[in-house]
């Protein structure tokens, strides 16, 4: 998600990509840390479980919780770095450089035919 809202002000709001992903991480830190600390706090019984079974069940716990913290690291911190260095491939060809194949090869445009 956090790419796509990116891609979007890009695209829709003509900001750079540094701009974008920027806004994207400050859009989208909050909704990627509730659904985190969520499923987090989910597995913290299996984590810390005593009693009959919970041999079996503990290593799961570590399991989630170890990479709950992998990904949400991931997430945040290599994912606009990623992003980042592959937006240098682009080429900035102009207007419409980023347009769909099919709307530049038909000379489509994302802007309203202007009236006359």
């Amino acid at each position: 998600m956090m790419i796509d809202f990116a891609l979007d002000a890009e695209r829709n709001q003509g900001l750079s990509a540094e701009d974008s992903i920027y806004r994207a991480c400050l859009l989208r830190f909050r909704p990627i840390m509730m659904t985190t600390m969520a499923a987090l706090f989910g597995s913290l019984p299996l984590m810390l479980s005593f009693g009959a079974g919970s041999e079996l069940r503990r290593p799961l716990g570590y399991t989630i919780v170890g990479g709950l913290l992998m990904s949400q690291w991931l997430t945040l911190y290599t994912t606009p770095v990623v992003y980042l260095y592959l937006a240098r491939f682009v080429p900035a060809a102009g207007p419409g450089a980023r347009l769909p194949t099919a709307q530049r090869a038909f000379g489509l445009s994302t802007q309203p035919a202007a009236t006359t």
